[in-house]
């Protein structure tokens, strides 16, 4: 018996997915390196964790565009929530609490891809793609919340 063949990532989504790793490094990197400007790197690296984490829940709001069954409200709920998550996080919260909450809404948004993995709704690739990017993700933020904290 033969192993099933994993469909591969795409090539355009693993490069833009790596590539999108560059601005939360670049903010880490700065808040580190250039205590003098960690106001600026931390406003760069709370602005671009909410987008990013807007564009995570976005993906289930585009799903369910193609696909009546999933148009619920579970599902577009659950779409419009990290935006909101982000949101708060970047515009009202001090920077440690809004780090947290960060962290939390990247590892709610890939606890939820992994369901929709597995319910068939997402390719396995995408979660193949989604592991490795929301690690180095919290990773980012964590490091940044030591900068914030030390």
């Amino acid at each position: 018996m033969t192993e099933p063949t994993q469909e591969p990532i795409p090539q355009p989504a693993l490069w833009l997915g790596a590539g999108g790793l560059v601005p939360f490094y670049a903010a880490v990197a700065a808040l580190w390196l250039a205590p003098d400007q960690a106001g600026v790197a931390l406003g760069m690296l709370l602005a671009y964790a909410a987008v990013i984490l807007s564009f995570l829940g976005a993906v289930h709001w585009g799903r369910a565009l193609g696909d009546p069954a999933q148009q619920d409200w579970p599902v577009l709920g659950w779409s419009i929530t990290p935006a909101l998550l982000g949101w708060f996080a970047a515009a009202w919260m001090e920077p440690a609490p809004a780090l947290i909450l960060l962290v939390v809404g990247f590892w709610a948004a890939f606890t939820v891809d992994m369901r929709a993995v597995a319910a068939g709704r997402f390719p396995l690739w995408y979660l193949r793609l989604r592991r490795p990017l929301s690690a180095l993700v919290v990773l980012a933020l964590a490091a940044a919340l030591t900068a914030v904290w030390r």
